[in-house]
This record gives structure tokens, sequence and C-alpha cells, in this order.
């Protein structure tokens, strides 16, 4: 489905002001439908003015919805209206023109007569959209009346307070211009709900609000009490207050905030209601917390866990190759000193991983770092002062942990195998050219390619020479941990110009493509 933004771009001459502005109402428009148990599509008019298309839509989760099929990107005009069928042609004129009288009119307009043209009785409004004294669209309300009883006191005050909602939005006044980033997941009509009259007194508390507030220790109603007073009474004997609790509770911003109080932790959050540059009440959502804020704790101490695990086996390995290092000072035989160096150089490549995975909060690390120190071990390893010159071209980007360890490993004995081997010890250069493949799109395959290719310009590979048989110690760990752990493909050649090349595909996952 088009995305609100390329919609307003492709249909409308609108400003980018305004669609920030949509933006926004649509992020939180989500409360307006729940407390109108109905519909909204929000119409915006067309570049050429000959009528509106509908830019986005939102059922409701407290009520029935009034429309099976979506109206996103569905035109409205005198024109289609006419070229409709004739059971259609009607509703969509009435449609129409109470949009039309909307804009127009710049105010609330309703149906006196619901609609029953699809089946079940559907009761139509229309709110104007604006922003800075200027109209910029409307929204539709369609309230699906199949389910309509007797309304409870809740209902009544959810009505009640959409009324006043919708009334901000004809008036500018919502969404909030000044409002502070929402959490990432704020607490919604149906988790509960208070409405405060002017002064911040409750005059109405769902039965999940006030559940909320008992497991705070409330013992008395919340019914003609200040909730800002109640709630600082019951944070003061808990451990944790908001510094922005009392404009919270109170209504008197459009802030969120949480109390914790007696191992329960409740986020709340305020909803001024303003008609006419008059405050008129507030509403406050509520939503008991205390279970997700418990596990998010869990997860931290996990997190900070991992991290001390990663640290200290990235110690232990940097002790490990210290000693290694101080016996292969002490032997006199070169190729056994020479198995030792390569031995520390490997276990360094996995300390560096390690390294870099004590300072994440996940299992993902940018490998274009590691791959960085990796490859500059070359320098470490042409000791006779001839300049070996490594460089990186590409991006690793975000690998899993699974990934990254044996990665560095390989790239270690490729870099290490192309300056023993490949320059003889001699000056040159060595490049890791990488480049990512992502899976196309709406692939059920979530994996995409990782392409790596070491080259160098040395001598090239000796005559004769068969990857499968070889007896390297290096290209054996190269070949295990490419085609056995990593599941990837290998292929060593000599390039056109001069030297050797190795050639390595990896699936990546998607989730963590960089």
């Amino acid at each position: 489905m088009p995305h609100l933004s390329d919609l307003i771009r492709r249909y409308t001459a609108l400003k980018s002001a305004d669609l920030e502005w949509f933006h926004s109402l649509v992020s939180d428009w989500q409360l307006l439908a729940d407390l109108s148990f109905a519909d909204l599509v929000l119409w915006v008019r067309m570049r050429d003015d000959t009528g509106w298309v509908a830019v986005a839509q939102m059922r409701p989760t407290t009520g029935p919805t009034a429309f099976q099929d979506d109206l996103v990107e569905t035109e409205l005009s005198a024109e289609t209206a006419r070229a409709a069928d004739e059971a259609d042609r009607p509703r969509l004129t009435a449609r129409l023109e109470l949009i039309d009288g909307a804009w127009a009119e710049g105010r609330i307009r309703r149906e006196g007569d619901p609609d029953w043209s699809g089946g079940v009785p559907v009761r139509e409004e229309a709110i104007p959209v604006r922003r800075d004294g200027k109209l910029i669209g409307v929204i539709q309300r369609s309230t699906n009346l199949s389910s309509a009883r007797t309304p409870s006191r809740l209902e009544l005050t959810y009505l009640q307070s959409a009324s006043d909602l919708a009334q901000m939005i004809a008036e500018g006044q919502f969404p909030f211009s000044d409002q502070e980033p929402l959490m990432v997941r704020s607490p919604r009509v149906g988790d509960g709900l208070l409405r405060l009259d002017q002064g911040g007194d409750v005059v109405y508390a769902s039965p999940n609000a006030l559940s909320a507030y008992r497991r705070l220790g409330l013992t008395a109603d919340l019914y003609g009490t200040s909730l800002a007073r109640t709630t600082l009474a019951l944070a003061s004997a808990g451990d944790a207050r908001d510094e922005s609790l009392t404009w919270t509770a109170g209504g008197r911003a459009p802030r969120e905030a949480e109390v914790e109080a007696r191992g329960s932790t409740v986020q709340l959050r305020a909803i001024p209601l303003v008609n006419d540059g008059v405050r008129v009440g507030a509403l406050v959502m509520v939503r008991d917390v205390t279970e997700l804020r418990r596990r998010e704790r869990e997860l931290m101490t996990k997190d900070a866990t991992i991290r001390e695990i990663h640290h200290r086996v990235k110690n232990n390995l940097q002790t490990v190759a210290a000693l290694l290092r101080l016996q292969a000072r002490r032997l006199d035989n070169l190729e056994g000193r020479a198995a030792l160096d390569e031995a520390v150089r490997r276990v360094g490549s996995i300390a560096i991983v390690h390294e870099m995975l004590s300072h994440t909060p996940d299992e993902i690390v940018d490998f274009d770092d590691i791959a960085d120190r990796v490859i500059e071990m070359a320098a470490e390893v042409s000791t006779t002062g001839a300049p070996v010159t490594p460089r990186r071209v590409g991006h690793f980007g975000l690998l899993s942990a699974l990934v990254a360890t044996p990665l560095s490993m390989v790239l270690t004995e490729l870099v290490q195998n192309a300056v023993e081997h490949g320059l003889d010890y001699g000056p040159g250069s060595i490049e890791v050219g990488v480049r990512r493949e992502d899976p196309p799109p709406g692939a059920e395959d979530r994996s995409g390619t990782l392409h790596i290719e070491v080259t160098d310009d040395g001598g090239g590979l000796p005559p004769g020479f068969d990857f499968e048989s070889t007896n390297s110690l290096g290209l054996q760990i190269v070949r295990t941990l490419v085609v056995g752990e990593l599941g990837g493909r290998l292929e060593i050649k000599p390039r056109d110009e001069v030297g050797t090349a190795v050639a390595i595909e990896l699936p990546v996952e998607r989730d963590v493509q960089g």
C-alpha cells in the first residue's frame, strides 16, 4: 500500500509543513477512532482541485468497522460519483456533499439519517483538519450502528471525549505541535481512561484505569479526587517519582510519565482538551506496565552479563596470545616459532570480535572495524621491512556474532597467506573487496549474499596448485569455516593480470544487513 507521503506528493500540492502535520495526526488518530467507535478516512484536495483522494484510513479497536475494504488512494469527485453504478451513486454523492460542506464551512458536518446502502446502518460525519488557521484536509468519521444499544457511562464518556477531540482537530489544536516524543508503546483507550474536569479532578475512571491505581495502593475511589495529588501521594510511598508527574497526572500538558509504588509501575499519558481556546478538561490514559518493565530489567541484566562475558573472553584470549608470544621468543626452531606466531594471530582475530561484542547491546557488530584491524595484521607479518599495503574496498556492514567470529579468522588466514606466499615477503598490495547483495523484494528467503574477494599483486599460484588437495593448515581452516560452518562458496584462482584472487560468497540474514 502506498505511503502517506507518497500519496500526498503524488496527488496534492500541499507543503512539507502540512505533510508533517498529517504525519503527526495519523500517528495518533487511533485514539479518535477508538473513542468514536468509528472508522476514520483522511481526504485531501487533489492538485487540480477537481475532487478528493483518500490518503489514510484507521479502524476502531472498540467497535465493528464500517468498511471491509481499504479506501486509501480512492478518488472522490462529482465525476466519479456520476460514473458509479446505480446502487453506489447516492452514497458517494452524499459523501461528497458532506465532505465539501465541511471544507466550505470549516466546521464539523453530520448526516441526519444513517446510510443503509452497504447492508448495515452507517452514520457519517466530516471533520475539517486545520493547521495554522488554514484547512488542509477532511476526516470522514463513519460509525457502524449495527450493534447500537443503550450506551453505558463508559461509552458516553468516550463519545463526549471524541467530540472534544474532533473539535480540537477542526480548530487546529490537535495534534499538539509542542508534544514531547511518545514512548514506543503509549497507553491506548482500552488500557484505561480517566476523564478530568477543568480543575484536574476525576469525573470518570474506567474499570481498567481504576484497577491500575488499585495496584499502586489506592484504597478509596478516584471519582471527585485530584488525580495529580492522588498520584503524587501514591508515588511518595514508592521508590520512583517522575519529575513531570504533576503536569501529566493533572492533564495540563501533552506528556507521558510513569509512577511506581508497591512494586507496580503505571504509565500515564495526558491529553489536554481545549475548545475555543478554553481548557475544558483532559484525558489521561493509563496502562499497567509492571510486567513489561520487569522483563526490560531482566533483558538489561542479561545484556550486561553477556557483554561482561565477551569482555572476559577477550581478556583471556589476549592472555593466551601473550603466553604464545612469550613461548615463541624462547624457541630457536624457526618453523616452530612461525607456527606459534600464526596461532597468536588467529587468537587475536577472535579476540577482536569479542572486544567489539563487549561494547554492543546485542550479538551484532559492525564488521568494517573488525576487518580493518584484521587486514592491518599484514604489516605485522611482513617482518622483512618490505612495504605491504593492505586496504578494504566496500562495506561489510552489520554481521551477527555467528558470522563475524569465523569470518575474522578467514580474513586473517587469507591476508596472512597473501603476504607469506603471494608476495613472498616482498613489497606489494593486498585488497579486500566486499559487496552486499540484498534479496529481491517480496522474496520468501530472508538471506542476502555477501561477496568478498581478497586479491594480491604477487607472483600468483604455484604450478599445479590444487586447492582441494593442499596441505596448508591456513587454507584448510578457511575451507572448513567458509564451506562447513558458514555455508558459503570458496574459489581460489589466478588474477587476469598478476597475483591471486580468493572469492567468497556467504549468505547473510536480511535482518542484520547493513
